[in-house]
């Protein structure tokens, strides 16, 4: 499956979950919710997953948790607030180097409007020719 019908398929139950949910819930409702969701329409679906940081080629006791990993291509970042700070895109571009994936969605389930609420962050992406 390519990242673009992923991140696609990611939005579209997103959308049907917030029109369902509405806005406000906590991050980890809709974060189950959609891995749920995900895994219900055939996707591999890896919730709070776990990725290590390498430094000079040691792995490092601490790391960073993924939200959600979809496919093995697509990092998922949620959120569930009224005004997304720019450092959390900043640290979506270092999720993607860390994690070696292109392409992350953050989603903020607060919004009205959910497709306000969603950004593609992408970290040397190539589009499929």
């Amino acid at each position: 499956m390519e990242i673009n019908d992923i991140t696609s398929k990611i939005i579209e139950e997103s959308i049907y979950i917030h029109r369902e949910l509405g806005p406000g819930l906590l991050e980890s409702v809709y974060e189950e919710v959609l891995h749920y969701r995900l895994k219900k329409n055939g996707l591999r679906s890896e919730r709070q997953k776990e990725i290590p940081v390498l430094f000079e080629g040691i792995k490092m006791e601490t790391g960073f948790r993924a939200d959600i990993i979809v496919e093995g291509k697509v990092l998922v970042e949620l959120k569930s607030i009224e005004t997304v700070p720019a450092v959390h895109y900043k640290k979506l571009v270092t999720y993607l180097k860390l994690s070696k994936l292109q392409v992350a969605l953050l989603i903020n389930f607060y919004e009205d409007l959910l497709k306000k609420g969603i950004k593609r962050v992408v970290n040397k992406y190539d589009p499929p020719k």
